[in-house]
């Protein structure tokens, strides 16, 4: 309950109360999948701690990066498919140690109507991701390759606060949707430019933000 109210304080204290009462406190390991394109969402994560990315996959394995998810959020397209009954358009993995409070769908809507903090806590979400998946386009639709990959370190550290990614060249590929070869050449032209630091396996972006 204590850890519940620290990161979700806004929320009224009896809505509080039935959270910690139902809730399911789990943690997830980094790269471990919370929800699979095509599964019937049960319950929904309220982050308390760590990382999730949300992402969008094709049957190659290649990834088109949606949104993080950090602490004190809630992921919008689980609402969303949690509101219509639907299955799960999207994939959330964990990028780091993520512990979460997962909580059944059925009490998305009867919160809606009971508790005006979390009707603002859900409209929230949904402008803020919106936002999010509106600068994704963005990026895709007018921004080069090597500023997007720019814009991925940046995101991440904005997301995260950590300024080192333990991750290879194709998975970096995945992400960008784009070859392992493109990735690589890229990531040499950011270390020569002195922006990053690379090692086997290891990105040290500190100097790009």
């Amino acid at each position: 309950m204590e850890e519940i109210k620290i990161h979700y304080n806004f929320l009224e204290e009896p809505l509080l109360e039935e959270i910690a009462a139902i809730g399911i406190r789990k943690t997830f390991k980094p790269n471990e999948v919370l929800i699979r394109e095509g599964q019937f969402i049960k319950s929904f994560p309220l982050v308390l701690k760590g990382l999730i990315r949300i992402t969008r996959n094709n049957e190659e394995g290649n990834e088109l990066l949606l949104y993080f998810l950090k602490q004190d959020q809630v992921c919008a397209m689980s609402l969303t498919c949690c509101m219509a009954n639907s299955t799960s358009n999207v994939k959330a993995v964990a990028e780091e140690e993520t512990k979460v409070i997962l909580l059944p769908v059925e009490m998305l809507d009867i919160w809606m109507g009971k508790y005006p903090s979390w009707k603002q806590f859900v409209m929230q979400t949904f402008q803020n991701r919106f936002k999010e998946l509106i600068n994704t386009i963005d990026s895709i639709a007018f921004m080069k390759l090597d500023e997007r990959l720019e814009k991925y370190f940046i995101d991440r550290f904005n997301k995260s606060g950590s300024t080192t990614l333990n991750e290879t060249h194709q998975e970096l590929a995945f992400r960008l949707n784009t070859s392992r070869e493109v990735i690589s050449r890229l990531l040499k032209k950011l270390e020569n430019g002195g922006k990053i630091k690379l090692s086997r396996n290891f990105i040290d972006f500190s100097n790009l933000v």
